[in-house]
């Protein structure tokens, strides 16, 4: 009967953890598949700005990169 218990006990625990890493998993995939969207999204945007406004597209292109002078 103690083994019966020890295994079952045993078993809640694998589940309760199992449960706790996919959670984890799922949120840090969330959030790694949410950056990847704003990435696009700014992407597309600068793309825009590109096409009507290339010195525009340059000035921001040389902030981000850390070329410009301060």
């Amino acid at each position: 009967m103690q083994k019966l218990l020890g295994y079952s006990l045993l078993a809640i625990v694998g589940i309760f953890a199992w449960r706790i890493l996919t959670g984890l998993f799922g949120m840090l995939m969330g959030l790694v598949f949410s950056l990847l969207w704003l990435a696009f999204i700014g992407f597309i945007i600068y793309l825009v700005i590109r096409l009507f406004s290339p010195s525009t597209a340059d000035k921001i292109q040389e902030m981000v990169s850390g070329k410009r002078p301060a």
